[in-house]
């Protein structure tokens, strides 16, 4: 069960909407949660059209078992093909696209739409993740690298391991760090009582981000943050952890008046350039992606102030 403080921000939203914002699972998924009684607001059942107060207590619990994880075959508007060969794809995936599908997770997955589009991908890892050899959020957008072959799978897994990839994102900040530019390092694990939230604690996985200042805006800071290590949700949890949140992310300490004025119904976050050996040629190769629309129009804002 994971238990959460609703924002002010959030304040007179659905408890459908709202709870989605808050735990990063699907519309549907909470309404199917509510519906059987698994979301309570300050220890009491609501309905999904219940209106949430700032400082209201958020239960939410995932009952365990009774549901299998499958791949059905699906295409994902949105999704864009960057680079097709026999051992790899690289996906330009959009927000609200998860990598693969998972318990708690009814929305489109990249692989879901690979099967449609009829993709052969590696067979290697579990079967609903099969050929994944990273992840991104589900509301962060950009490039991600699915292996087809077996031998590309290999060879990808353990160059994610060794940190040979250069993994390169851009986001924008709340505030300005100081410095403006700099390395975290900070064990991140799961967050005590929470499900999917993540946290710097005592005993986590060793985590490290660099980031480096690319603007400066009234309120806002555009960075650009190289991984060396690959932890779930690290840029945010380390983001919130130096007292500057990912704009759009109330889950880690976001403004959600501030997403609300520019549009955001998620982080904004971008994958924008992945770098790698080829697993078949042996080749340097680099891929990059622009920003979405909906992060470039925040941007403009901030321009603009």
């Amino acid at each position: 069960m994971s238990v959460l403080l609703v924002p002010d921000g959030l304040a007179g939203q659905r408890l459908d909407a709202a709870a989605a914002r808050m735990t990063g699972l699907s519309r549907s998924r909470v309404e199917e949660l509510i519906g059987t009684g698994h979301v309570l607001l300050d220890g009491q059942p609501a309905t999904k059209s219940t209106r949430v107060s700032g400082g209201e207590l958020l239960e939410v619990t995932i009952p365990s078992g009774g549901r299998s994880v499958q791949v059905t075959p699906r295409e994902v508007a949105g999704v864009r093909i960057v680079h097709d060969d026999a051992d790899i794809v690289v996906v330009d995936k959009p927000a609200g696209v998860a990598a693969h599908p998972s318990l708690g997770w009814d929305g489109p997955s990249v692989t879901e739409h690979l099967a449609a589009a009829g993709f052969r991908i590696s067979t290697s890892g579990a079967a609903e993740r099969q050929g994944v050899v990273q992840r991104l959020d589900v509301g962060t957008s950009g490039l991600m690298v699915v292996a087809k072959s077996e031998r590309a799978y290999t060879l990808l897994k353990r160059a994610f391991r060794d940190r040979t990839v250069d993994k390169v994102y851009h986001t924008l900040v709340q505030g300005f760090p100081d410095p403006h530019v700099g390395t975290i390092d900070a064990p991140i694990g799961r967050h005590p009582g929470h499900d999917w939230k993540m946290a710097i604690i005592d005993g986590g996985r060793h985590s490290v981000t660099h980031y480096d200042t690319l603007e400066v805006f009234r309120g806002a800071t555009l960075l650009e943050v190289h991984l060396e290590t690959g932890r779930t949700h690290q840029i945010r949890v380390h983001m919130q952890a130096i007292g500057h949140p990912c704009v759009g992310d109330p889950l880690y300490g976001g403004d959600p008046v501030l997403a609300a004025r520019l549009g955001l119904d998620r982080q904004w976050l971008h994958a924008v350039e992945l770098g790698f050996e080829h697993p078949g040629t042996g080749e340097q190769v680099r891929f990059s992606s622009p920003y979405p629309a909906d992060l470039a129009h925040a941007l403009e804002y901030f321009g603009e102030g």
